[in-house]
């Protein structure tokens, strides 16, 4: 399939948090195979054949530009990132209108154990506007999440505090295509000192 050819999906990397339980360290600039792990986290999106990815900022915003090799991506603050997930999930939807995306399938900074083999299995289930497609692990619903264009003004509505998107796809459960990832990546988030062990 030629990148002409190929449906407008964007990438949507959410990248905002504080790390409260990090003693404040932004999950952002974590290193990461020597890198800050929003850079990795943005590679990955790349890797997976998105032309398009916006990453959305907010803790130490500044400092994430200046250290995080970001390429082409399309920087979104998020000036509300400490109301939580579901701020900069409108954020980053709103920042994709007009972009002539019908589908943007988001991923989460803090998730190095998914890599580009999950992201293309999401994508590849990706069958218009109306998509509401997840990566599985053992059955269970993870991440990334691909959102079709039809459901973003909904998922918008709903997204407050950290809940980001869970109440909507509650709600359209039945409509959600499930993707088994397992055998490729591993959803853990790295949310405590404990799990500074994963990076590497």
């Amino acid at each position: 399939m030629t990148e002409k050819e190929a449906p407008p999906i964007a990438g949507l990397l959410l990248a905002a948090g504080g790390g409260r339980r990090l003693g404040g360290r932004p999950k952002a600039l974590l290193p990461h195979r020597g890198r800050p792990l929003v850079e990795h986290a943005a590679g990955v999106l790349r890797t997976a054949g998105l032309t398009r990815v916006h990453v959305v900022l907010g803790a130490r915003a500044a400092a994430v530009r200046e250290q995080a090799e970001l390429g082409d991506c399309v920087l979104v603050e998020n000036p509300d990132w400490a109301d939580g997930m579901g701020s900069s999930l409108r954020a980053g939807l709103d920042s994709l209108a007009g972009t002539g995306a019908t589908a943007t399938l988001v991923s989460l900074v803090d998730q190095p154990g998914i890599g580009p083999e999950a992201v293309a299995r999401v994508l590849a289930a990706y069958e218009g506007e109306a998509s509401l497609v997840s990566a599985a692990y053992d059955g269970v619903r993870g991440h990334p999440v691909l959102f079709g264009a039809a459901h973003w003004a909904g998922i918008a509505a709903t997204a407050t505090g950290d809940r980001g998107a869970r109440a909507y796809l509650k709600e359209h459960q039945e409509s959600i295509r499930l993707v088994e990832c397992g055998d490729v990546a591993q959803p853990y988030d790295i949310d405590t000192e404990a799990d500074l062990s994963h990076l590497e």
